[in-house]
Parts: structure tokens; sequence; C-alpha cells
């Protein structure tokens, strides 16, 4: 162990996020908004599945910066430099999402795969002689590995492209689900001490990512209306729309949302708890994503008749997220409270009425919905000692 490499852990009385990682989030704001733009302008089963691949991609820039400043301090210069081009890539591969599969193609992959190597093989240089920098050695691997179909589909086109890129995807989320085997150093999961986390700096970032996406989705919200007039209707919508961002962030923090560092840092084994919370919290975020187009939608169009791509957006969006909020309770109790399957249930059952209402009172629908397990997390709460996290072994 070197004293130098020593220098730029993270150290254990300094568990908080930074306030550059509150500066990094910031890019996503804008990320989530470009992913929203193009799910919007391509809203088909095609446009779905292009969306989910930029979604998972710009994901795992998040997630494995989280992980850097997780192991190592923020606030040392040399950190500061990979956070911020990491954030700089991820601008440019924002501003060229809503192209990816046209035009930008080459220019998407080549950032992203630039961006994900580069920041940890910056990493393992940093670390030389130390033990942590094996965690960044087997990430330098496996997105070397995933570059080979990233940038063989940057080079073709339409559907080819597609099925290179979501092979790029899966090997990435694959490789981190086995315990990323890696030549010479085997399997992170067999060597525990590699997964040492910070558990209330993970669970503090978690929330914070969660309050960016929340903020995209009062972007989106201000700038639709805001292209408009002031009439009844839209104002209604607006006001769906909020109560229903609004009704998102009491149900996410709502007992598992404050107790999730504490499930962390119980759970026997560091990495099941990173992949599972980083499912439940990918799920959320899909969700919300969705819940913009279906906002910007209704916004747009609050009267006439609702085609059946708008009802997906708008009640399949609030579903995403009830999914994902269960995934996430598990994770922390490890148990799902009925409420939740019950209001995915109870959207799938309201699809077919929706044919026949406006988007306005489609809408209303999952704020309704919301509203009704938000009253059943507070009545269920009361008067009953806080419960305590027990997550699943």
């Amino acid at each position: 162990m070197t004293s130098g490499a020593a220098g730029l852990l993270r150290r254990p009385e300094e568990p908080r996020a930074a306030y550059l990682e509150l500066f990094f989030d910031l890019v996503f704001v804008f990320a989530l908004a470009r992913l929203s733009q193009e799910l919007l302008e391509h809203l088909n089963w095609n446009g779905a599945f292009q969306t989910l691949v930029l979604l998972l991609a710009l994901w795992a820039v998040w997630a494995n910066t989280t992980r850097l400043t997780n192991r190592l301090n923020p606030q040392q210069p040399l950190i500061q430099l990979l956070v911020i081009a990491t954030m700089f890539g991820t601008l440019l591969m924002a501003a060229a999402a809503p192209e990816a599969f046209g035009e930008q193609g080459l220019i998407f992959a080549s950032v992203y795969v630039a961006t994900q190597i580069g920041r940890n093989a910056g990493a393992v240089f940093l670390l030389r002689g130390h033990r942590a920098r094996r965690v960044f050695a087997r990430l330098v691997f496996w997105f070397s590995v995933s570059a080979m179909p990233w940038i063989a589909g940057a080079l073709t086109h339409d559907t080819a492209r597609a099925a290179l890129w979501a092979l790029a995807v899966v090997v990435e989320y694959g490789s981190l689900s086995l315990g990323m085997p890696t030549p010479r150093l085997g399997r992170s999961t067999a060597r525990m001490s590699e997964f040492a986390i910070s558990a209330e700096h993970l669970a503090e970032r978690y929330r914070q990512l969660f309050i960016i996406a929340l903020g995209e989705l009062i972007l989106v919200t201000g700038l639709t209306f805001s292209r408009g007039r002031f009439e009844p209707d839209r104002v209604a919508t607006v006001a769906v729309a909020f109560a229903t961002t609004a009704l998102m962030w009491r149900i996410y923090i709502h007992r598992a949302g404050g107790l999730l560092a504490e499930a962390i840092a119980a759970v026997p084994d560091p990495h099941r708890a990173v992949v599972g919370t980083l499912r439940a919290h990918l799920l959320m975020v899909a969700g919300i994503v969705a819940i913009a187009v279906g906002d910007e939608i209704v916004i747009e169009h609050p009267l006439g008749h609702t085609p059946p791509a708008w009802i997906i957006v708008i009640l399949g969006g609030p579903a995403l997220f009830l999914a994902g909020r269960g995934v996430f309770e598990y994770e922390v109790f490890g148990r799902v409270s009925r409420s939740r399957p019950i209001g995915v249930l109870v959207l799938a059952a309201t699809s077919p009425a929706a044919f026949f209402l406006p988007p306005l009172l489609v809408a209303m629908a999952p704020a309704l919905v919301l509203a009704g397990i938000a009253a059943s997390d507070t009545a269920r709460a009361r008067g009953r000692p806080p419960e305590r996290p027990s997550p699943p072994g």
C-alpha cells in the first residue's frame, strides 16, 4: 500500500456526499429530459426500446461514478478531475442521445466508451500499489469488452445497431450480476473487501438522484405549460402532474427511503445489496422518464381522444415507479406492502376504460392511485413503532 494512494480513499468519518457529486448530478436533469424527448418523438415500441438502451447506458455512467466517489475521496483534486471529466462526457452523450440511433451514433458510442474506460483507467493509475485498484481494474476490463459492440453498433444502422448496443448493455449489467469475473482477479464476490462501501453515502446518492429525476418532471411540466395559455383545462393538467410528482416523493421517502443506509449496512452480502438497490432505482427512474412524456402529452392535449401509445406512458410510467418502489421496499424490509402490487393492478385495470376518456381524466387515475397508496402508508404507520430494516439475506 502506498501512502499517496491511501490518501485518495474516502475516509470513514466523511460519509456524506460532497458538493461535487451534487454538481455532477445536475447534468442528469438534462440527460433525462433528452431521453424523455427522444421517447416522445418516437412513441412506439421501437422508440421505447431505443430509449431503454440509452437510459441503461447513462445509468451505468451515474452508477459507476457513484462507485468511484464511494471508494475515493471527492475532495481530492485528482478525483474531482475524474468526476468533472465524466460530467462533460455525460453532457455530450445527453446532447447526442436524440440522434444516437441516427446520425450521432458514433459520437454517442465513442464518448460513452471513452468516458467509462477513461474514468476507471484513471482510478487504476492513481491507486497503483493499492489493493483498491482491483475494483476499477475489473471495470476497465468489462467496459473494454463492451466497447466492441458499442463501436461496432455505431458503424452500422437501424436493427443491427440496436442489437449490438443491447448486447453491450447486457454484457455490462450481466458482468455486474456475476461479480465481474476478470482474468487473474476472479470474481469480486470472492473478495468481499473490494465491496467495502459507505452505506450512508450510497443511500444519500440514491436519494439525491431520485430527487434529480423528480426535478426533470418539474422542468418538463413547467416548460410545457409555459408554451401555452393559462386555460382551465391546462391548469388542471399541471395540478395533476405536480400532485403526481409530489406523491411519488412522499411514497419514495416513506420509511424505506429513510432507512436505506441502515439496510445496506445490515445486509451480509454487499454485492447483492448494491445490485438490488441499483435495479430498484433504475425501475423508478425509467418510470419517471415515461411519466415526463405523459405529462407533456396531457398538458399539450388535455381533451379529446387518447391513443393507445399515450395510455401506455400515462399509466405505465406510474406502474413502473410502483414496481421499482416494491423492489426497493423488499431490499430494505424483505417484504412488499400490498398497496404496491394492488396499485399496479388498478392501473392495468384502468387501461381499457382509458380508450374512452380524455387524457386529463386518464392522468387523474395514477394521481388517485398514488394518493391512495400514500394515505395507506400513513395509516399503517400511525400508532406503530418505527419498523427496523430487515433486508433479505
